[in-house]
């Protein structure tokens, strides 16, 4: 089989013409060395998605400390599970800042562990689930303090505004590509554009395919769900609900659904691959 070059966007390419996720990959990539894609998928995605639930645990702490007269706690777990909208509860070593501030240190894998392993310990939801193999002698310190300055240019919180990968600002002075997107758009975006290209830099091994965006669209506008259930039964990344949900946002009020306001479904899905 032919091997697959690291960096699949073009020589040319600039950040004028790739999109804000491409242009991450193209950095990250950078980063990769000689580790196999395999392997730093879980590096990569790992961290992006401790940035984002610090930066969700942190917009939510910020405002708690501003309530602090009214009787908030911005250090009471309670309080992140029991808000409008939860967010996980983040301890203090797994806090973003805290580990951007060990980027250059040489224990900085095992300053990772432990916010996963914390993680993990205060988000019952979550334990079991979180790679915890940064302190691992074969994953070079250097490269790892790098890639956590990388994902700290990438601002997962809807209120503001994220730089580009870079460090300077976006030309439309938002970081999500200009289509001033919520935090969740933003880590979705970023985590469906990673995952595809580690499975085209895997050369898809053992019969899975990442499926294109445009294929579970058309299969979405095939199945139109407005009500009843979603059923995957190899929903990998759940790539089939976040479109799901797109399609009843995009049809709201009209076309076929009787006017609703939104559908009414339930979603199931399984997974046979742990990792994925």
């Amino acid at each position: 089989m032919a091997k697959v070059k690291k960096n699949s966007a073009p020589a040319n390419a600039t950040s004028a013409n790739v999109g804000y996720e491409a242009e991450l990959w193209q950095m990250a990539d950078a980063l990769r060395g000689s580790m196999d894609a395999a392997e730093y998928k879980h590096v990569v995605l790992g961290l992006i998605f401790l940035k984002y639930i610090s930066d969700a645990f942190e917009e939510l702490h910020a405002k708690l400390v501003a309530e602090k007269a009214q009787g908030a706690d911005p250090e009471d777990p309670d309080e992140y599970r029991g808000a409008p909208h939860p967010v996980f509860w983040v301890p203090p070593e797994a806090r973003w800042p805290h580990l951007k501030a060990q980027a250059r240190q040489s224990t900085i894998g095992r300053f990772v562990d432990d916010a996963m392993a914390g993680i993990e310990r205060d988000n019952p939801a979550l334990k079991g689930v979180l790679p915890k193999d940064y302190a691992r002698p074969a994953l070079d310190k250097q490269r790892l303090g790098q890639l956590i300055d990388l994902v700290s240019n990438i601002t997962f919180r809807p209120s503001q505004p994220s730089p580009r990968p870079d460090g300077h600002p976006s030309p439309t002075g938002r970081g999500d590509g200009g289509e001033g997107r919520h935090a969740h758009d933003l880590l979705g975006r970023v985590y469906e554009y990673f995952l595809s290209q580690f499975a085209s830099a895997e050369g898809k091994k053992g019969g899975e395919f990442y499926t294109p965006r445009c294929v579970v669209k058309l299969l979405v506008e095939m199945i139109e769900p407005y009500k009843g259930r979603v059923y995957d039964p190899c929903c990998g990344s759940s790539g089939m609900f976040v479109q799901s949900v797109e399609f009843i946002r995009a049809h709201a009020g009209g076309n076929g659904n009787g006017g609703k306001a939104k559908g009414d479904i339930s979603i199931y899905g399984q997974e046979s691959n742990y990792t994925t």
